[in-house]
């Protein structure tokens, strides 16, 4: 079976995905859902059908977006074809059945739910479209569907984590420019000139900014788990080749 977390205060099905219980061998074993890789297309798409089952979904319910580290989203209403997905890095839908998967190997997904309007929404959270405003996009394309900011809750799934993620002073500059204060997600790395990023808590105090109710954050270090997760600064640091991606999913019900 599809092996995944699930985070309270999300009530809704909903569950952040590891590299578990698939059906993909070699670097994607075993649940690699990402369509955008050189794994069999096959394989991945029997992998998301049972990530969307698990969660009592239906595989052609299961949306996917075309990812561009951007903060635009789509408010989806139908399902459309796996791959064919806007260029975007977050949805949301007040449509039941519809299953929204978000994909990553590093960067952050969070999932989104306003049970009482029957809302929820899926950001792909990478430090670029944490900084240009993916979290707060998301929570207004929910809003104009009757969702309140402090009615959601939300979950900031496996990411890097702080202690694996070292970031250059570009980084560090271009969060900084957004926000000052936000150098206290940065302690001094182990090399000269770089820091340690903490992506996930940055993610949870915009959220936090934002008025969301509930916020959540499961701590678990995608870079440091590899029996559990993909990870793309793994990948980096062996010296590249072939890599899978785990996908996180809420479903309205």
């Amino acid at each position: 079976m599809a092996d995944f977390l699930r985070v309270d205060p999300i009530t809704v099905p909903h569950g952040f995905f590891t590299r578990l219980g698939g059906v993909s061998g070699g670097p994607f074993a075993s649940l690699n859902c990402s369509l955008s890789g050189a794994d069999d297309r096959d394989a991945v798409l029997e992998n998301r059908a049972r990530a969307a089952r698990v969660l009592g979904a239906e595989p052609g319910s299961l949306l996917g977006l075309t990812q561009v580290h951007g903060h635009d989203v789509i408010t989806a209403t139908d399902p459309w074809p796996a791959g064919a997905g806007g260029r975007a890095d977050a949805m949301v839908t007040n449509r039941p059945g519809l299953a929204l998967g978000i994909i990553t190997a590093d960067c952050a997904p969070v999932l989104f739910a306003d049970t009482q309007a029957g809302v929820v929404g899926a950001a792909h959270a990478g430090w670029r479209g944490a900084v240009s405003g993916v979290i707060e996009q998301t929570i207004a394309a929910m809003v104009a569907l009757g969702a309140q900011p402090g009615r959601i809750a939300a979950a900031v799934g496996p990411c890097i984590g702080q202690d694996s993620y070292e970031v250059g002073p570009d980084l560090r500059d271009a969060v900084l420019l957004n926000a000052a204060t936000d150098s206290i997600f940065f302690v001094p790395g182990r090399r000269e000139d770089r820091w340690q990023f903490d992506l996930a808590g940055y993610c949870a105090a915009r959220l936090n900014a934002a008025g969301v109710g509930s916020v959540a954050v499961t701590g678990a270090d995608t870079l440091a788990d590899e029996a559990r997760f993909f990870s793309h600064r793994r990948r980096t640091l062996a010296g590249a080749g072939p890599i899978g991606h785990q996908i996180s999913v809420i479903v309205l019900g």
